[in-house]
């Protein structure tokens, strides 16, 4: 049997290459606005963040997303990213975000 093909993005924070599934995606829909994709399948220009907060620093302070997407990020969307990065950090660790 042959093998499938991983999908691998590459992370705009910390320029690493990882498998797909392993990645954020944020979103810039065909409109204009800016949103984070949780499924992978929104339609429209995507960027993709490892699951730790040092990328979406690096990013962010970089204007990496800004860049990629060619319209402003609004702070919205940082705010939602750290939220779920941080849910996904504390995950990986084994302690639940609501203890």
């Amino acid at each position: 049997m042959q093998q499938r093909k991983i999908p691998v993005r590459r992370c705009v924070g910390c320029n690493a290459q990882k498998p797909k599934k392993e990645l954020v995606r944020v979103v810039r829909s065909p409109d204009g606005t800016v949103s984070v994709d949780p499924t992978g399948k929104k339609a429209g220009r995507g960027a993709y963040l490892c699951p730790n907060t040092t990328c979406l620093a690096k990013a962010r302070k970089a204007k990496r997303l800004q860049n990629a997407f060619g319209v402003p990020v609004p702070d919205e969307v940082f705010e939602r990213l750290t939220a779920e990065i941080q849910a996904l950090e504390e995950a990986a660790k084994g302690v639940s975000p609501h203890e």
